[in-house]
């Protein structure tokens, strides 16, 4: 699973740690950001169900990551141990 430092911005708020990466056994791009410690859960997560996200464009990240990602959205893997039980499609 890749993982990259982005920024993201909102009217009210910037978070300079967000993750951004693909998840091979979701097959989808995802972003954390903005975690609240108490809650234990972020304020802004995309990506946590399967081929959410199956393709992105992203502004703003280095070449090396994007090119990193998209190498590694393109990899087939194995079926899922929720896929295999026939819990996820």
């Amino acid at each position: 699973m890749s993982r990259h430092n982005v920024t993201v911005t909102v009217p009210t708020q910037t978070d300079r740690e967000v993750i951004i990466g693909y998840a091979p056994p979701l097959r989808t791009f995802f972003l954390e950001a903005f975690p609240d410690p108490e809650a234990d859960a972020c304020g802004l997560w995309l990506g946590g169900v399967h081929q959410e996200f199956g393709s992105l464009e992203i502004h703003g990240l280095g070449k090396d990551a994007i090119v990193g990602m998209t190498k590694e959205a393109g990899t087939r893997t194995p079926p899922s141990v929720g896929k295999r039980l026939g819990i996820v499609q």
